[in-house]
C-alpha cells in the first residue's frame, strides 16, 4: 500500500449525492464514490475532504457552485497567511475544504481541482504517523504530533494526518462527534482499521453516478 486510490462516502442518498458531487465540484467518480449507509452518526465525523486549486477565482467558483447545489457555508472564503480558503458541508454531512496558496488570481477562473486531500483527525498524530509507515505509505511533510502528511502520485487521494481537535477548529465544527466515520479508503492490500477507526478495503466499491 502507498497511495489512496479512491475514497467512498456513506451517504443516505447516494444518487443525490452523486449529483451534488458532478453538480458542484465535477469529480472524477473513480476518485470519490458514494454508496448507500446509515450507520449511526453524530457531530464531527472526524475528517474533512480538501479540494485544492490554483488561485483564489477558483475557490470562489467552486464554493458558490457547491452552495448553490445545496451545500451549506461552514466558513466563508477568506485570505489567510497561507492562502485562500472557505469550508462547506455537502448536504450528506461531508466537511470539504476549498482552499489555494496563491494570493491572486493569474488566469482565467474554473472550477479545475488540481489535488484532492484527505485529512484525518486523529488522536495521537506520532502513533497514526507510525501506524501508515509500517502499512507502506512514505512521509513527505512532518511537523511533529501536529500534522503529518503523505507522499502520493498522479490520480490518487493525498493523505494527510491532523490533530482531531484542530481539524475540526479548522472546519469550522465542534470536536465532539460518535459513531461511524461514514467512509471508506481504498488502496490497501488487504482490509483493516487504522488507530482511529478509519477502514480501508482492498477493492474500491461500485460508483454510484445517478
Amino acid at each position: 500500500m502507498n497511495a489512496i486510490d479512491s475514497v467512498t462516502l456513506e451517504v443516505a442518498d447516494p444518487q443525490a449525492a452523486a449529483r451534488f458531487y458532478s453538480d458542484a465540484f465535477r469529480l472524477d467518480p473513480a476518485r470519490v464514490r458514494v454508496r448507500a449507509g446509515e450507520a449511526p452518526t453524530t457531530g464531527f465525523r472526524g475528517f474533512t475532504l480538501s479540494l485544492v486549486v490554483s488561485q483564489p477565482g477558483n475557490v470562489d467558483a467552486l464554493v458558490t457552485a457547491a452552495l448553490d447545489a445545496g451545500a451549506t457555508s461552514l466558513k466563508p472564503a477568506a485570505k489567510s497567511l497561507w492562502g485562500y480558503g472557505g469550508v462547506v458541508q455537502a448536504p450528506d454531512g461531508t466537511i470539504w475544504q476549498i482552499a489555494t496558496s496563491a494570493k491572486k488570481d493569474t488566469g482565467p477562473v474554473t472550477r479545475d481541482v488540481d489535488e484532492i486531500v484527505l485529512l484525518l483527525g486523529v488522536e495521537d498524530v506520532r502513533a497514526s504517523k507510525r501506524f501508515y509507515v509500517e502499512h507502506g505509505l512514505t512521509v513527505a511533510k512532518s511537523f511533529g504530533g501536529k500534522y503529518v502528511e503523505f507522499a502520493t502520485g498522479p490520480d490518487t487521494v493525498k493523505l494527510s494526518l491532523y490533530k482531531r481537535r484542530g481539524l475540526a477548529k479548522v472546519a469550522g465544527v465542534p470536536a465532539e462527534g460518535t459513531g461511524s466515520h461514514r467512509i471508506a479508503l481504498c488502496g490497501a492490500d488487504r482490509p483493516f482499521s487504522d488507530p482511529d477507526g478509519f477502514v480501508w478495503e482492498s477493492t474500491a466499491p461500485s460508483a454510484v453516478t445517478g
